[in-house]
């Protein structure tokens, strides 16, 4: 294939679809999130769409000055504290975390009465939560 011959179509496509080089606003990084949605439903098909869409978006979230000052506070929690605001965007309370065991362990790991997160408990609720157990590990100490 000629890529020269190709270039109007490509230039057709980013006039259509301009967020897939760079997301400018808010808008079209609410675009490039319905858009992924949507490309999910068959992802097979759309791998490398959403790979490109993946890196634009993700970009906005390391630049964009609301995100950086959100990530900068994530990152600046320890595991406790990335639990206790797990637990509240959820709703659960001490007897809602099976992974971690009773309600008494959970009570002294959040209070931190001498009870810590063990790998084993991260591990389990970095899958119960779908996120990475690196989380857990902010700079807050």
């Amino acid at each position: 294939m000629n890529a020269l011959a190709s270039i109007e179509d490509v230039k057709s496509v980013f006039r259509t679809v301009p967020f897939l080089t760079h997301i400018r606003t808010e808008q079209e990084y609410q675009d490039a999130l319905a858009l992924v949605d949507e490309l999910i439903e068959d992802v097979d098909s759309n791998v490398a769409l959403i790979e490109r869409l993946s890196d634009v978006i993700e970009e906005w979230e390391n630049t964009d000055p609301d995100f950086v000052e959100f990530n900068a506070g994530v990152a600046a929690l320890d595991s406790v504290d990335m639990l206790k605001f797990l637990m509240e965007q959820r709703g659960l309370g001490i007897a809602d975390l099976p992974e971690i065991g009773s309600k008494s362990l959970v009570s002294k790991i959040l209070n931190r009465r001498g009870r810590e997160l063990t790998r084993r408990h991260i591990e389990a609720l970095s899958r119960r939560f779908g996120v990475s157990p690196a989380l857990f590990f902010g700079t807050g100490g």
